[in-house]
């Protein structure tokens, strides 16, 4: 990954002094010493440390999150030399709005008292009331966010403050190496798991405008909004989207398109099946198709390993997918709008030059190129595939392939011989439902003398 860096300047690997420290500990778990130095020597903080699972528990989300982001605060206040404190926090950081704008929003409950309840509160009562405390947000991650916001943003005046929102982070567009990714989160999992043929249903509205930036789009955005703040030094909090709206415009189904054709371009040596399957726009298709490709084939498969004595993972992985799944459909069945005027103008405080070295004008990206280098990463870096493998790869996935469409025929054919063989059955049904329609009397075939006369 630094191979660049050691090639162009491997001097400025002397430069970097790396500390001990812990977000979650009291003064973060930093030496005395180390202390001492950052409170002399420090300039600039990019706060990013939190913990982006969205399914965390709410007292550990809100210690990471929200009380180490404090913890950060009360050592950068101690810093004699402290000219900007960017704060890393997330576009999703109110899903309750419909338009996000680039400014700090009141929380909805004050951070101080929410560190305050989940520190005294016991484990069983605050997993109870957790529902109702999060109801704003989809999840304790998006909640953490936004309230952590209000509590960076009452430090403002103190020093320069700047708050960066990225929206969904993707893999690298150029820097260090086109396609680098070094987790499963969000995108990359799904790209992931419907290239190796597991995930195969998903609820999804295609027609919405998928939002998702680049990893080094964000690194020299976070650069420049530094270098902006340290500039300007404002008295009030800064806030910069770091979105695509008004950028590129793509929707859900056209990245999944592109996701496909590179996926089976480039595929992966090891997968459980030949890539397939669709999104569904309605929750109710989406259930169906899951319990017959994703919950009948892993208790299959599951079955015959056990019969063969060995170890099943099947079902259990396929829970984990569901799990995914339902956390991140309601990022995919709704639609946002990011203001981003702050962050579109970063570029022009900075020269040519300077926007060539610490890009983030996206509207240059070619999505068909970065889908295509975003697998290749996925294979190179999260699946660990020589890239010297690929004829391999291929050559089993034109396997799996015939194999997806003998299965399709043998089961359209066995469909189609089971409703043969029971043609009999299915025939006399029909004679004794429609002989009993016919045995029914008739309202308009009723004698006319049975009748009573109605006088008028």
């Amino acid at each position: 990954v630094f191979d660049m860096v050691r090639e162009k300047n491997p001097s400025g690997f002397k430069k970097l002094r790396i500390i001990n420290g812990d977000i979650t500990e009291p003064g973060l778990g930093i030496s005395e010493e180390d202390v001492k130095l950052l409170q002399k020597e420090c300039n600039i903080i990019f706060h990013s440390a939190a913990c982006v699972r969205f399914d965390q528990k709410l007292k550990d989300a809100v210690n990471m999150n929200t009380s180490g982001t404090l913890r950060m605060l009360t050592l950068a206040e101690s810093m004699q030399n402290l000219e900007v404190f960017v704060h890393l926090s997330t576009a999703y950081c109110r899903c309750d709005l419909d338009v996000l704008e680039e400014k700090v929003y009141a929380a909805v409950h004050k951070p101080r008292k929410i560190m305050d309840i989940v520190e005294w509160m016991d484990n069983d009562t605050l997993d109870h009331l957790e529902p109702k405390i999060i109801e704003s947000e989809p999840n304790t991650y998006s909640y953490t966010k936004a309230i952590t916001e209000d509590l960076v943003n009452e430090y403002s005046g103190k020093f320069p403050i700047a708050i960066a929102r990225p929206s969904i982070v993707t893999a690298a567009w150029k820097e260090p190496i086109p396609g680098w990714v070094d987790n499963l989160n969000g995108p990359t999992g799904i790209v992931i798991g419907s290239g190796k043929g597991v995930i195969r249903t998903m609820h999804c509205e295609p027609s919405y405008k998928a939002d998702a930036i680049s990893v080094d789009v964000v690194a020299n955005a976070c650069i420049l909004i530094a270098y902006v703040t340290g500039l300007d030094k404002p008295k009030e909090t800064q806030v910069y989207n770091l979105t695509l709206s008004g950028v590129i415009s793509l929707t859900w189904q056209e990245i999944i398109k592109l996701g496909e054709k590179w996926v089976n371009e480039y595929p992966y040596t090891m997968a459980l099946w030949y890539p397939g399957g669709s999104i569904k726009s309605y929750n109710f298709t989406h259930q169906i198709d899951k319990f017959f490709s994703h919950l009948v084939p892993a208790y299959l498969v599951d079955a015959l390993l056990f019969l063969l004595g060995k170890k099943t993972f099947m079902i259990n992985l396929q829970k984990r997918i569901s799990h995914g799944l339902n956390v991140l459909q309601y990022y995919t069945t709704k639609e946002w709008h990011f203001r981003n005027n702050n962050y579109k103008a970063l570029r022009t405080r900075v020269s040519p030059e300077d926007n060539e070295e610490f890009y983030t004008d996206a509207s240059t990206l070619n999505p068909d190129e970065y889908l295509k280098n975003y697998v290749l990463g996925t294979r190179k870096f999260c699946c660990h595939e020589d890239p010297a493998n690929l004829p391999r790869a291929r050559k089993l996935h034109r396997i799996r392939y015939f194999a997806d469409r003998i299965f399709k025929l043998l089961f359209i054919l066995l469909v189609l011989w089971t409703l043969y063989s029971n043609s009999n059955v299915f025939t006399s049904s029909v004679e004794l439902l429609d002989n009993s329609l016919k045995s029914l009397p008739l309202m308009n075939q009723a004698n006319a003398e049975e009748i009573p006369n109605i006088a008028l």
